[in-house]
This record gives C-alpha cells, structure tokens and sequence, in this order.
C-alpha cells in the first residue's frame, strides 16, 4: 500500500484535488479525510477545530496501520451540522493506493511517518478566506460573522502554528491558485517517478 498525505490550509484546494485525482485513478485510491476524525463537541462555539488535540489522530493511525496489514478498517463519520460523529462507522478494505487528506495530516509525526509521499497545497490567505466563508455559509450552514470569528479566533493562529510548519520537506508543493487539472497533472507526474500509479 502507498500512502499520500496531502495537506495545506484551509480551503487551499486539497479536498478538490484529491477528489479529482480519486476521479482519474478510480477504485485503486481511497481518499481518507482528517475532517472525519474530529472529536464529538458539546460546544461549538468557540471550539478550536484547527489544533491537533481537535482530532483523533491516533485512530487515523490505526486505521492506517489496518489498512496496510491488509486488514478493513472502520473509518469515524463526522457531521459537521451537528458537531458529533454520526453512529455507524464507514466499514473501508485496504486499496493500494491510499490518500490522507487535511489540514493538520503532515502537523503529526507519527502519521507523516506512515506517509511514502507527501503533498501541500499552498493558496493565499486572503483567497482561503474567501473559500472558507463561501464553503462554511452553503456546505456546514453558518453565518458569515460566526465564520470570521473563528478564523480570526483559531483558524488563522493555529495555521500559523501547526499547519504552515508543515510544509517544510514535502515532496511536492502545489498552488492552490492555478488551474485545477494543471496541478492534478504535475502530481500525476510525480507520482509515477514513485512507481506509486
């Protein structure tokens, strides 16, 4: 199994380019996002969704080390209307392709060691922001107001942080800016200089 972990900002791009790049191999990738692993919230308001203790990456660990030992794994399910993971798991079989897909995938040191290939897609800020209002208002039914708070609030420190360090020593860098099949095919390209497609 060949692991991809893709990350960037915030509404950089990554979830449409892997979407697209799931489109162009088909059944042999499965795309696991970080947004599943996210912890149930009592209160959302004000929650830090963007620091690592947010999520459950240990069991994203897990469910990774399952997959590679050949092994199903049963992949959380969150909603992000109400905050909590749904009941019933999503039941995945290993693929040989795999790719982690989020905001914080290469922030973690255990989970980018399990990563054979790493991507980050880097948009500006001012355009991420203007992704994350449209997406949050239309997709996850919020208001604009609550949408800047939280970016001012967390989003944006916790970028700073934990999410921009990240991007030192990937493999490939990509602009969440240009041309979507552009860059699905400088990631094709590389890929294959891996053996990985």
């Amino acid at each position: 199994m060949f692991v991809i972990g893709m990350a960037g900002g915030t509404a950089s791009g990554k979830s449409t380019l892997a979407r697209r790049l799931a489109e162009h191999i088909g059944d042999r990738l499965l795309v696991i996002t970080h947004d599943r692993y996210y912890l149930d919230v009592a209160e959302p308001r004000g929650h830090n969704y963007d620091h690592p203790d947010a999520l459950d990456t240990q069991l994203l660990v897990e469910n990774l080390d399952a997959l590679r030992a050949g092994e199903h794994a049963l992949l959380p399910d969150y909603d992000f209307r109400t905050h909590r993971r749904r009941p019933a798991p999503e039941r995945v079989a290993p693929r040989p392709l795999v790719l982690v897909e989020g905001i914080l995938v290469l922030a973690n040191a255990a989970l980018r060691q399990r990563m054979d290939y790493t991507v980050y897609v880097h948009t500006a800020d001012d355009l991420r922001l203007v992704r994350r209002l449209r997406r949050d208002t239309v997709e996850r039914g919020r208001d604009v107001a609550g949408v800047l708070e939280q970016y001012l609030s967390t989003v944006r420190p916790m970028h700073q942080q934990f999410v921009e360090p990240s991007r030192q020593d990937v493999h490939l860098e990509l602009s969440g800016e240009v041309d979507l099949d552009a860059n699905l095919n400088r990631l094709l390209a590389d890929l294959q200089g891996f053996s990985a497609i």
